[in-house]
């Protein structure tokens, strides 16, 4: 049997983390098996589905890299199929019509409230004569579910859960207006599409059992069924926006690629012996259910943004030059230039070696790109004494007539700072100050080489104005 797998969201909000993962799951699940995956938006209820939500999911999976087989569904469309199964129920009798007013369901709720039970719907129109039905009042339909025995889920990461029968009540199916319910539609939609494994939150389980019961009353086959653990936050809590419950936009605009987001994802709740670096190649030929733990897993930024790190090392610099470039015009607030592109490009070896975000990489580069004169921050302000100063307006005059390369800057400024008394250092930070205004670079020479011998002198002679360096030196 061929592999058919779902991801299936409601669009009332983002895609967040937790769902990203469920959709990897799925999605890596069928490419493992060569099977298919598919999308479902699940968009039933219609007060809180906005088409903002819609398109923010299909963004972030395909952003993602999660690909899906054949076109989106979308579940309200296929309402009128899912009348109709209700409908056939309800004629080979296994569903009857519930005439309780809203009232009645209240005062049912309360009774059980007040009796400590479980506020579930007692029956009282299950074989009851319809000639009884009030006439102001639309019916809806109930599932005529079994009342003895239990109801058991063969759960691909829980094991064997059980509940009696007694446990649940008759869910509805339709509701008075003619509209499905979500189980009802959940349970159609699965059928219809050939999904032949659900993958989805523990939070579900508990739906699985009702799910199941319908499955039984049509006479069709169950899916498998795996429940994976739910994310929590570093410190055991429920996941909330403190510890990373956010729509994967907002990784995606923090500066993190998506290879490293699948791979931190496809880490959470899921191993494979002690490895931590597993590319989605290696990813979909070692991913099966017996990997997926029973515990909920904990989401740390540590390690994602290692991770991150790990990835953006490993990235082609034409490539992220392309992705920071927008993050620097942003800080600029103008458009680099191709001369500015090209430095960013030509310097990402060395920039990327110190940041494991996007984010971090504009911040690294943006030296590369500002206009003159540079600002200085306050360390390195420190440094650039009238005393450095002078040595590096001595210095721009020996370097005028220099080899403009790696070793011919480095035997320079090494021969000048031995004809001056000065170990390297002395001169070599200023000088980086100068250049970058900071005291965190790439290295010297690599800067010097990228911004080119004009840039590099310019820079210099600049810092014969001190208007840009810190109070302590104004």
């Amino acid at each position: 049997m061929s592999v058919v797998t779902r991801f299936a969201p409601s669009p009332t909000g983002f895609l967040h983390i937790g769902g990203a993962r469920t959709a990897l799951f799925n999605w890596l699940y069928a490419r493992h098996h060569g099977g298919k995956f598919h999308l479902r938006i699940e968009d039933t209820d219609r007060k809180r589905s906005t088409e903002e939500a819609i398109a923010a999911i299909i963004e972030g999976l395909a952003w993602l890299g999660l690909d899906w087989d054949g076109e989106v569904v979308h579940q309200f469309a296929r309402a009128a199929r899912h009348a109709e199964v209700a409908r056939a129920l309800l004629a080979a009798g296994k569903a009857y019509h519930c005439y309780c007013t809203p009232a009645e369901l209240e005062a049912m709720r309360e009774a059980a409230r007040a009796a400590g039970k479980p506020t579930r719907y007692d029956g009282r129109w299950r074989d009851r004569d319809p000639a009884e039905a009030p006439k102001d009042v639309a019916p809806v339909i109930r599932l005529k579910a079994p009342q003895t025995g239990e109801t058991v889920v063969q759960d691909r990461v829980q094991g064997e859960v059980r509940v009696g029968n007694d446990q649940l009540d008759d869910m509805v199916l339709l509701r008075g207006d003619g509209t499905p319910t979500y189980m009802l539609s959940v349970v159609v939609d699965d059928h219809d599409m050939g999904i032949t494994q659900v993958i989805r939150g523990d939070d579900h389980l508990t739906n699985t059992f009702r799910q199941i019961q319908l499955y039984d009353a049509m006479g069709w086959d169950q899916p498998a069924f795996a429940h994976i653990p739910l994310i929590h936050g570093s410190d055991g809590a429920k996941l909330s926006k403190r510890h990373g419950a956010l729509g994967v936009e907002a990784y995606r605009d923090m500066g993190y690629l998506p290879e490293a987001l699948r791979n931190y994802l496809l880490r959470l709740g899921w191993a494979h012996g002690d490895e931590e670096i597993i590319d989605t190649a290696r990813a979909i030929a070692l991913f099966d259910l017996d990997g997926v733990g029973r515990s909920p897993s904990r989401f740390d930024y540590v390690k994602l943004n290692n991770l991150n790190g790990h990835y953006l090392r490993a990235a082609d610099n034409g490539r992220l030059a392309e992705l920071v470039g927008p993050r620097i015009e942003k800080r600029l607030g103008h458009a680099l230039g191709a001369e500015a592109e090209a430095r960013v490009r030509a310097g990402m070896d060395g920039l990327k070696a110190r940041a494991d975000t996007l984010e971090q990489l504009a911040d690294n580069a943006i030296f590369y790109v500002r206009p003159r004169p540079l600002p200085i921050d306050d360390k390195a302000a420190k440094l650039l004494t009238a005393e450095a100063r002078g040595h590096l307006r001595n210095l721009a005059r020996d370097l005028a007539l220099r080899d403009w390369s790696l070793a011919g800057l480095e035997a320079a400024l090494r021969e000048f700072a031995a004809s001056h008394g000065l170990k390297l250092g002395q001169i070599a930070q200023p000088l980086r100050a100068a250049l970058t205004g900071s005291l965190a670079s790439p290295g010297i020479f690599e800067v010097m080489v990228i911004l080119g011998r004009a840039e590099t002198l310019a820079r210099i002679e600049d810092l014969a104005s001190v208007g840009n360096l810190s109070s302590s030196e104004r």
